[in-house]
């Protein structure tokens, strides 16, 4: 997924691309809010980290242009503020101009990261509370699934269903052995060895052979689809 940072000060942008890098985003930087308009106009990103204090154009001109003049997915991309302004008038006002979370620097790179996993899955949640890449979609209220060109629902044990939910939360993206344990284990439980390959080859025989793609190395991915 490509992310657009709009942050002037350099150690900090810096900072946050490389938590972002390791996570295997695509980070794209900026410094002005200009800049940040010009870029939003002729690419498409995935999310938008936006700070307030702007030279020139400030953040919150940038968001509210964003939401007012956009259209499509980009009008509907999804937005956290970061800034060191931590007044409630201020997180109001970022939250009424159409941003989708607001942290207050400075900040822990964790706590940024598991920020961007919460907004992502509100996104992903989209109207028919579903999940999808066009090929396999998740039901997330029964916890099923179907693949396409078969309406069967096919029921998934809790962690299938939260390692299935994790990758088409970012269809495209990779997600490491840890990151995947994150998802499919409750705070305080020990991982299981070899727990995730058992998950992932019993939703392969469930869902086909060819649904999760294991990136040797790296971890496992589902390939975006036609709706991505």
């Amino acid at each position: 997924m490509r992310i657009l940072l709009v942050e002037d000060d350099p150690m900090i942008a810096q900072a946050i691309k490389g938590a972002l890098g390791d996570e295997m985003y695509t980070v794209e930087q900026v410094a002005n809010g200009r800049d940040a308009l010009m870029m939003l106009s002729v690419n498409e990103y995935g999310f938008l980290l936006l700070d307030l204090g702007l030279p020139g154009v400030d953040g919150m001109t940038v968001l509210r242009t964003l939401r007012a003049n956009a259209e499509g997915q980009k009008k509907n991309i999804p937005v956290i503020i970061l800034t060191a302004r931590d007044g409630l008038d201020d997180r109001l006002e970022g939250l009424d101009a159409g941003a989708d979370d607001y942290l207050v620097k400075p900040f822990h790179m964790s706590e940024l990261l598991a920020r961007i996993r919460a907004v992502l899955r509100r996104k992903n949640q989209t109207t028919e509370n579903a999940l999808t890449n066009g090929l396999v979609t998740v039901n997330v209220s029964e916890k099923t699934a179907t693949v396409a060109g078969d309406s069967t629902p096919i029921v998934l044990s809790r962690r299938e269903y939260a390692l299935l939910a994790a990758l088409l939360a970012r269809p495209g993206t990779i997600l490491s052995r840890r990151r995947i344990e994150e998802r499919i284990y409750e705070p305080g439980e020990e991982p299981e060895s070899n727990a995730v390959e058992y998950l992932i080859h019993s939703l392969r025989k469930k869902l086909g052979p060819s649904v999760i793609k294991n990136v040797r190395g790296l971890g496992w991915m589902v390939e975006k689809g036609s709706s991505q």
